[in-house]
């Protein structure tokens, strides 16, 4: 019986007791998973990325572990809610234009105290400042650099459209803008290097490609980890008391933690691991998090048919935003149909095995966005349920 062959039977056993659809996070994978970033990042810490887990109960028990500290969270409701739920240490990674959410946070010292706000533009606070509605507490802010790399006089860009600082003296004079203005402290510098952390450099089938793939991430870190040193420098002549300098993401943990200008690394993907991070050379992770559907046709010979499933991830649409089917092992859509809201077909020869009833497990292409189509995460140890925890939607919470 192949590793994957006895996992399913595994899952199948766990949840003979329960109907599909349903997702699962195999917490033997989820804890291993943790260690392996921990390794990576050598003794820096691990922040959190919340929209890869939208679980409270995961990211609690991940931030027991050594080697975690802190959330990188995604919006500013959600930094509220975290911090209101006991959480001390939340990063907003995207800056926020919601209102109501700052006149909440600059009124309330806990708040304050506990969430760390994305800005990239004096304008974001200008807006914080005509939200605070007669709140006067200190609000903690946060740079983000641009991480982008530039080529040909930077005609050619290679990386997310994210910060428009991407220099030195840029990052220097918001930080000026920040200490003079009442208020506002600045604590921190964010830099997300995406086009390192969250692209595969071993695509099956694609050796050129993948090739190409890494020499641009190796040109493109070489490039970063000196600008992002210059950053740091000109940044803490203006503010000394600089908390943190984040960077990285779960492809590029240890080489971002190689830098010494980052004092921590942002990492949220490899704890799920899906199947977007099954094409890297600098890591291996185990799947953690898969979701079942049920079998409710047999077509044909070779051919089931499943209830649902069709839930892409975001992004450029693509076949990789799609889930596969992971077990049992050699199934695929049907071209025609793909997979659809509410009944997709699987074609292969493990179709004729499976029955009305049986689960087929799937893989999503990303981390968190499973949790937007659950309520709750079943919780398997060896091949026990052990514990069922509700995820962001299942406490009521969508935030985006």
């Amino acid at each position: 019986m192949t590793a994957r062959a006895a996992d399913r039977a595994r899952y199948d056993r766990a949840t003979a007791h329960l109907d599909a659809p349903l997702a699962i996070v195999d917490l033997d994978a989820f804890d291993a998973n943790a260690d392996d970033l921990v390794r990576r990042a050598a003794g820096k810490p691990v922040r959190v990325a919340s929209k890869s887990v939208r679980c409270r109960a995961l990211l609690e028990r991940v931030l027991s572990r050594d080697g975690f500290q802190g959330i990188m969270s995604f919006t500013l409701a959600e930094s509220l809610w975290l911090a209101r739920s006991g959480f001390e240490d939340v990063l907003l990674a995207y800056p926020s234009a919601d209102r109501s959410g700052f006149a909440e946070l600059a009124a309330d010292p806990k708040l304050a105290g506990a969430v760390t706000v994305m800005i990239d533009d004096v304008a974001h606070l200008d807006l914080i400042d005509a939200a605070r509605d007669g709140g006067r507490e200190e609000v903690r802010v946060c740079l983000e650099l641009d991480t982008a790399l530039k080529l040909l006089g930077g005609r050619v860009r290679v990386g997310a459209r994210r910060s428009p600082l991407h220099s030195p003296a840029q990052l220097a004079e918001l930080a000026r803008a920040v200490a003079r203005r009442p208020g506002f402290r600045l604590v921190g510098i964010m830099a997300y290097e995406g086009h390192v952390a969250g692209v595969g450099d071993s695509v099956a089938g694609r050796p050129l490609r993948s090739r190409a793939v890494r020499l641009m991430q190796a040109a493109a870190r070489r490039e970063l980890a000196e600008r992002r040193a210059a950053v740091v420098r000109a940044v803490r002549a203006v503010a000394p008391d600089l908390e943190f300098v984040n960077g990285g993401g779960t492809g590029s943990v240890q080489h971002t933690a190689a830098e010494e200008a980052v004092t921590e690394i942002a990492a949220g993907s490899g704890l799920y691991v899906p199947r977007l991070f099954d094409n890297y050379t600098s890591f291996t992770g185990r799947p953690a998090a898969l979701f079942a559907q049920p079998v409710v046709r047999r077509p044909g010979v070779g051919v089931v048919t499943v209830l649902g499933g069709g839930y892409p991830a975001s992004g450029a649409a693509g076949p990789d935003r799609l889930p596969v089917p992971y077990l049992p092992e050699g199934l695929k859509y049907d071209p025609q149909e793909g997979p659809g809201e509410v009944q997709t077909p699987l074609l292969g020869s493990p179709a004729d095995d499976l029955l009305i009833g049986d689960k087929v497990w799937f893989r999503h292409a990303k981390a968190g966005e499973l949790c937007e189509r659950f309520d709750s995460l079943r919780l398997i140890e060896g091949d026990a349920v052990t514990a069922t925890v509700p995820t962001y939607r299942g406490e009521g919470q969508t935030f985006l």
